[in-house]
């Protein structure tokens, strides 16, 4: 996705102020939550200008992401908005507990920052004036007293909704740019490409997570590159295990597996769950002189042996 910090998203979003692409429909299908909400439609549009590296750009264009970048918009700003009001009935009550201009100040950015409303919502302090009235001198007042005006200076909060700026991000709400170096790949394919890119994101975060390949102390490139290749066959094997075992339920008809704890189902078997299935697995050998007198192979459980079928390896190769 390219970042809305380029030059070429900002020029999209300015154009199509006035304009309006010839979106393409590639995708129109019921609401997938089920609960009957808008139809999921998703529309394609290839900027004929491209990046300023010369790539492809491919805007994309959804229907229920609209609705939800306009919803959560709104609910920020109200958000905003209340915790103005609770902001400045603390700044004119008559026993004000904020000091001074500036923090007053800091406290109107903290709740812009906060709900991420700084373009949305123009806040600013201001100043008005309160007289007290009070005797010159001491004494019961009379029809000569004089009397001396104080002035009181009390700080104030104003705020208003820039709906200029509002309406000028829902006209580009549900639209993000995707940038690709492949030429030949056509919208969809652009579309298609980008959405499984949580599944090589999954295997990054198994990378760093689970198998901790980091940090890593080495200096020397090639050992980094080595050490770095070794790691990427253990991911190869581990996604090969899940592809493997996840066809091989499909075309069982299996819907799920009791692999995990308490022998709950899982119906999308990872290779953690599969490797913690055969970790309690024991093999003893007993020995005499250095020489072999008996062997004792793990006893393979039914679920452990339905696993091995899946996968197509053999029991007396687990044994072995």
């Amino acid at each position: 996705m390219l970042p809305r910090s380029r030059q070429e998203d900002r020029q999209f979003r300015k154009r199509i102020q006035t304009t309006t692409p010839p979106w393409e429909l590639v995708r129109d299908r019921p609401d997938p939550r089920g609960r009957g909400g808008p139809r999921d439609q998703w529309y394609l549009y290839r900027d004929p200008i491209g990046s300023m590296e010369a790539w492809p750009i491919v805007w994309e264009w959804s229907k229920l992401l609209t609705g939800h970048q306009r919803a959560s918009r709104q609910r920020r700003i109200d958000a905003a908005a209340a915790a103005l009001t609770a902001l400045r009935d603390r700044i004119v009550s008559p026993r004000a507990r904020i000091p001074g201009a500036t923090r007053i100040d800091l406290e109107v950015e903290k709740i812009l920052e906060h709900y991420h409303v700084r373009r949305y919502v123009k806040a600013s302090r201001t100043v008005r004036a309160e007289y007290d009235f009070k005797q010159t001198r001491r004494g019961r007042p009379g029809p000569d007293t004089s009397y001396r005006r104080i002035t009181h200076r009390r700080y104030d909060l104003e705020w208003t909704i820039d709906a200029a700026a509002v309406a000028y991000d829902e006209r580009s709400d549900g639209m993000y740019p995707l940038i690709t170096n492949d030429r030949t790949l056509t919208p969809l394919q652009v579309l298609e490409a980008y959405k499984g890119q949580p599944r090589l994101e999954k295997r990054f975060e198994q990378l760093k997570a689970v198998h901790e390949i980091g940090p890593v102390f080495l200096k020397n490139p090639a050992r980094i590159e080595a050490f770095c290749t070794v790691y990427f066959l253990a991911l190869l094997i581990q996604a090969l295990i899940e592809r493997e075992l996840r066809q091989t339920m499909k075309r069982e008809r299996l819907n799920a597996l009791p692999l995990y704890p308490e022998e709950r189902r899982c119906a999308h078997p990872t290779t953690e769950q599969v490797l913690r299935l055969f970790s309690y697995a024991e093999r003893h050998v007993l020995r005499r002189a250095g020489r072999l007198v008996q062997s004792f192979d793990a006893e393979i459980t039914p679920l452990q042996r339905q696993v091995l079928e899946l996968l197509g390896v053999p029991a007396s190769g687990f044994r072995g």
